[in-house]
């Protein structure tokens, strides 16, 4: 299959948000992105989530580790993937850190985290985790303050 670079018009924005993708909790909450939605780089993953009683859709092996260790830590309530950011905060973000928005074709896309996870950890109830190998982070500085 070719790999077609990812994008997402408005109108299918609208209607991913009138499906509620992103949104639920439990054996209710739908993904943002699923494994149909776009080519993997790697393998991608369709797993049953027994914290959840859903299926889970993971885009490679490194968020397929990632889920299964959250799946069997006792503290973690609830694992959502492909956890849709709101836009108007990144769009906000990237303009204050002085950075571009990711855009195609003239439509801000949703930035999505590939963990959100609530656990019983009072110091740490809720956590977002982003599954990305060394090699594939950027090194270059941007003029965004850490807080």
């Amino acid at each position: 299959m070719a790999k077609n670079k990812y994008s997402l018009t408005e109108p299918k924005i609208q209607k991913w948000i009138k499906e509620g993708r992103g949104k639920g909790r439990g054996r209710d909450y739908k993904p943002w992105l699923t494994v149909r939605d776009l080519p993997s780089r790697g393998r991608s993953h369709r797993v049953f989530g027994h914290k959840s009683q859903r299926t889970h859709h993971l885009f490679s092996d490194l968020e397929l580790a990632i889920f299964l260790i959250l799946e069997w830590q006792s503290d973690i309530v609830e694992i959502r993937e492909q956890f849709p950011l709101q836009r108007e905060l990144t769009l906000e973000i990237a303009a204050e850190c002085g950075i571009r928005h990711s855009a195609v074709a003239g439509v801000e896309q949703y930035l999505s985290s590939d963990f959100l996870v609530d656990s019983s950890s009072k110091s740490l109830p809720r956590f977002a985790l982003q599954a990305k190998r060394s090699e594939d982070l950027i090194t270059e500085q941007h003029g965004c303050a850490s807080p």
